[in-house]
């Protein structure tokens, strides 16, 4: 009954004592870490950000620039998104309106075709034109008409355009069945076994969108005519707003790096508190 009655307190026992050595360093490693790389990120992002607007720039320039020379055979191998997209070009040679394409298209216009033709030039080469937009019930009625090659020399401009493989959104080009969901140039020559051909095809401007003799004397109203010049250039340019998220994102992590540091220092502070409580007791238990 004696030792029940000296008085003694039990040993005070922090719950929330503060992290070891080893679990900080681990925790600073991992927050650095995680850190850098959403700073780099949205570093990563304002370079392209940058990008953007010097590529919208030189598009608005080629775009605007007096048609030149469209690229020929020499030069096809060069041909790129990042130096030849959109620039205004020219070419001339012969339509052949008997091989025309209809592409499935959503302008402003509605729902309809772009009408592809292949153009030959003086040196045999071929290149596609996008002569302009047709709607829907306009393709079925000149697609039924017997259509004529004209031999007349014909002058196109309009826009350098990269070819679009493999077909549309969830829709695959079937060329069996002449079914084309995007303008793919490489498979439009081969169901119409055209050779040599550019690997881009032209966009035609308005002026130049309208058609051949030939084929333009098959149409009961001119309303059937393709409408050429109705490229949409547009650029999706959200890496301001990517750059800021990542950017927030580090702060976001160095915010609670901190908070966690802070807390450590306070769950020392206590456990050093309690434990001079504990001395002090002791003392004077003494």
């Amino acid at each position: 009954m004696s030792d029940l009655n000296t008085g003694a307190q039990p040993p005070v026992v922090a719950t929330d004592s503060p992290r070891s050595l080893f679990a900080r360093r681990v925790l600073a490693i991992c927050a650095g870490v995680v850190f850098l790389c959403f700073a780099f990120l949205g570093t990563w992002q304002i370079y392209r950000l940058q990008w953007k607007i010097d590529l919208i720039a030189r598009v608005e320039q080629r775009v605007h620039a007096p048609a030149n020379a469209a690229p020929d055979q020499r030069f096809w191998p060069g041909v790129n998104v990042a130096n030849d997209e959109y620039r205004h070009v020219q070419v001339s040679g012969q339509l052949l309106s008997e091989q025309t394409s209809y592409v499935q298209a959503s302008t402003v216009l509605g729902s309809g075709y772009w009408m592809l033709t292949p153009l030959r030039q003086s040196d045999g080469s071929i290149v596609l034109i996008n002569r302009g937009f047709v709607p829907a019930q306009n393709k079925t009625t000149s697609a039924a008409q017997p259509q004529l090659q004209t031999k007349q020399e014909v002058s196109v401009t309009g826009l350098l355009r990269m070819p679009e493989p493999g077909g549309g959104f969830l829709r695959k080009n079937d060329a069996a069945a002449d079914r084309w969901y995007s303008r793919d140039v490489a498979a439009i020559a081969k169901k119409h076994s055209l050779s040599p051909v550019a690997p881009y095809f032209i966009d035609a401007d308005a002026a130049d969108s309208q058609p051949d003799a030939g084929y333009k004397s098959l149409l009961s109203n001119e309303a059937q005519a393709p409408v050429g010049g109705l490229t949409v250039i547009s650029f999706h340019n959200n890496h301001l707003v990517y750059a800021l998220t990542w950017y927030a994102l580090a702060l976001m992590v160095a915010g609670g790096y901190y908070l966690l540091v802070r807390e450590d220092r306070r769950r020392l502070s206590r456990t050093q508190h309690h434990s001079e409580n504990g001395r002090h007791q002791d003392v004077r238990q003494d």
